[in-house]
């Protein structure tokens, strides 16, 4: 098989899937969510099956969706329950390619969203399940997002959509009233489908750019829609899009990675800059300080012209910490208070946080390490954490950066 037909349905899953399973959803309601996924996953597997030997149809999206569309309208006949939803599913495939793409399949999949974040499910298994549905998140995926092992993202997932089967919740926004709640786990399944974008936790790619800029699209969908546009939704659109600016200028052409101090500014995007920083002033607009603020402050730091204010960003994660208290924050503030008190005083951090049990196999805390033990002037400690590194998973470009220091500290031993 020619590894561009792969390569192609992978991108058309991230592209189009949410959005499929989404309409399809509307029509067939929430309680067959399932089926909805099993018909969009067949057809993807039929494009596999079919493509390399047909060849990629001039129009692939629209192929997909008619598959799609056969697959449910056979799945009906044979559920005398279904049977009268025939005619909506006909017209189904039509809404997905007018000529209004951000219209109705673009308020689908705002409402499917918010399906899987329902107050019933347990707040873990909203996310993933959000991840899974609208993001065309793996098990693996979600897994690494969470730390978590496999089996406990794939038992989450059971349990989340058993409880939408039975409380079978109309495909809406919900209601003022339950809006808070829901929202707070919408909020954080973006930012974990951005995360696992921005820095990929293994595969040949550090920046999954499809996956950034879904997870940006979906935010800015929420923080724009009437029922939604309060601080934190912004504030976390601000974080995406400044994050995301970024990404052209994170690896060089061969894909190697390239550190904040070694990217040309010129390559960011000033469009996604300008609009984090409108989104940030929105932000400000409440009383409440989200963590999605501390972050999006953090990252408008590093944004702006001239020398980086550490002592301020160090004051930022000391904020954050206490409002969000994880070993991962507490990592990235070790990194601020060595810029502010030196090494020593980063390495010190790091050691009191390296026994969380959430941080085994976790490559950033070796990393961090190893660096912090070169800028202390122990290049014996610092290869030794180098080499921890590269004994655990991470993405390719990682792995040929953590070599090349590794060659460096050799050099000068």
């Amino acid at each position: 098989m020619s590894p561009e037909v792969p390569q192609l349905v992978d991108h058309l899953f991230r592209r189009e899937a949410g959005r499929m399973v989404a309409a399809l959803t509307r029509v067939l309601g929430a309680e067959n969510l399932s089926l909805a996924e099993d018909v969009v996953q067949e057809s993807l597997v039929q494009a596999l099956r079919t493509w390399p030997f047909r060849g990629v149809p001039e129009n692939p999206g629209g192929w997909l969706m008619q598959v799609a569309k056969n697959r449910a309208l056979d799945l009906l006949r044979r559920e005398a329950n279904l049977a009268r939803k025939e005619e909506a599913i006909r017209g189904w495939s039509a809404s997905l390619v007018s000529d209004d793409p951000e219209g109705e399949t673009m308020d689908d999949q705002l409402r499917m969203i918010f399906i899987c974040c329902q107050p019933a499910v347990p707040r873990e298994a909203r996310v993933a399940l959000t991840l899974k549905t609208v993001g065309g998140f793996g098990v693996p995926e979600i897994a690494r997002a969470y730390l978590a092992k496999e089996a406990t993202i794939a038992q989450r997932l059971v349990r989340a959509k058993r409880k939408i089967q039975e409380i079978r919740p109309p495909f809406e926004v919900p209601p003022p009233a339950e809006l808070p709640a829901a929202l707070d786990s919408v909020l954080e399944a973006l930012y974990l489908m951005f995360n696992e974008g921005y820095a990929a936790a293994a595969g040949e790619e550090l920046v999954r750019q499809e996956v950034c800029a879904e997870a940006v699209r979906l935010v800015r969908l929420v923080a724009e829609h009437p029922a939604l546009d309060v601080p934190r939704a912004h504030a976390l659109a601000a974080l995406l899009l400044l994050q995301a600016a970024r990404n052209p200028a994170r690896v060089d052409p061969e894909g190697n990675l390239l550190l904040l101090c070694e990217q040309d500014r010129g390559l960011w995007d000033q469009s996604k800059i300008a609009a984090g920083f409108h989104h940030l002033d929105r932000a400000a607009r409440g009383p409440r300080l989200s963590v999605y603020h501390l972050e999006a402050a953090i990252a408008a730091c590093h944004i702006v012209p001239g020398e980086t204010d550490w002592p301020y960003i160090l004051s930022l994660y000391d904020d954050l910490l206490a409002l969000k208290p994880s070993p991962v924050v507490g990592l990235n503030r070790a990194v601020a208070l060595a810029m502010v008190e030196g090494p020593a005083a980063g390495i010190r951090a790091v050691e009191e946080i390296r026994g969380d049990p959430t941080l085994a196999g976790y490559y950033p805390l070796a990393v961090t390490l190893g660096e912090l033990h070169a800028r202390a002037g122990d290049p014996e400690q610092s290869a030794a954490c180098f080499r921890e590194a590269l004994e655990m998973e991470s993405p390719e470009p990682v792995r040929r950066r953590i070599q090349e220091r590794l060659r460096g500290l050799e050099l000068v031993r």
